[in-house]
């Protein structure tokens, strides 16, 4: 009879994505103490200026890191899938620099920050994972950034959504042919620097011309290809060693 999942098997299978872990690695990390929390949508997981002696595993629902201008307007930098661990800087930095937020209803397994540390002396492999998914984030922070700077509103909505479901595909959290959008449209126009009214205009260009269907939150993709090509979409920067799902039409 196999053993039943731990709380942090999705983090096992997120860092196996990047990185090589034998058998005793992921025994190692499956047996980290946690403490288990149930979040709704907007609670703080960290809060900017805080001193976090914690870490976090995001294990299901989604969550985004913000930060505020002066003014209060609000920008998302990065989104959490389940199984990615939540600023693994506070290993080793001391004060945070930037909120995290749940996006949706979730869980999250709390790891004593010491305990973390103690794993990555014990188990350098561990370590070269962390590190690795760590250089992984910062390259999917230059592609925001990118994203945001210098491609017009129509790609960069295409863009987030092929990241959205190429990160989803490469975690099994993805159906045949698409995958329910965790965010609304004012959280959206938040991570591509565009007004909610602006997202509204380009979901539906992009539906008019049948590169995506949308049932409620929905969001079906019956030409991935020229979806791809529409959003400037290249996953290499994602540094997934796995396939994304590609779609005929």
């Amino acid at each position: 009879m196999s053993a039943p999942p731990t709380p942090l098997q999705s983090l096992i299978r997120n860092l196996s994505l990047r990185a090589p872990l034998d058998a005793d690695d992921c025994r190692m990390i499956a047996e980290l103490p946690v403490t288990m929390r149930t979040l709704e949508a907007s609670t703080y997981v960290i809060r900017e200026a805080e001193r976090p002696g914690l870490c976090f595993v995001l294990t299901a629902g989604f969550a985004f890191r913000q930060k505020l201008t002066g003014d209060g307007s609000q920008q998302i930098i990065a989104l959490h899938i389940p199984g990615d661990p939540i600023d693994l800087n506070y290993m080793a930095l001391d004060v945070a620099d930037h909120s995290v937020q749940m996006l949706t209803r979730g869980d999250i397994a709390v790891i004593v920050r010491s305990d973390v540390q103690q794993l990555v002396k014990a188990r350098p492999a561990v370590g070269h994972a962390l590190f690795v998914n760590m250089l992984a984030e910062a390259s999917i922070s230059r592609e925001w950034i990118v994203n945001v700077g210098r491609r017009n509103a129509l790609t960069r909505t295409a863009h987030l959504l092929c990241e959205l479901g190429a990160r989803l595909e490469a975690a099994d959290l993805i159906d045949e042919y698409g995958y329910m959008l965790p965010m609304t449209q004012e959280r959206l126009s938040d991570a591509l620097g565009l007004t909610s009214v602006h997202v509204n205009r380009m979901l539906k260009a992009l539906e008019a011309d049948g590169l995506i269907s949308r049932t409620k939150r929905k969001i079906n993709f019956p030409q991935w290809e020229r979806l791809r090509s529409i959003g400037d979409f290249n996953q290499r920067y994602l540094h997934l060693h796995t396939d994304l799902f590609s779609h005929t039409g």
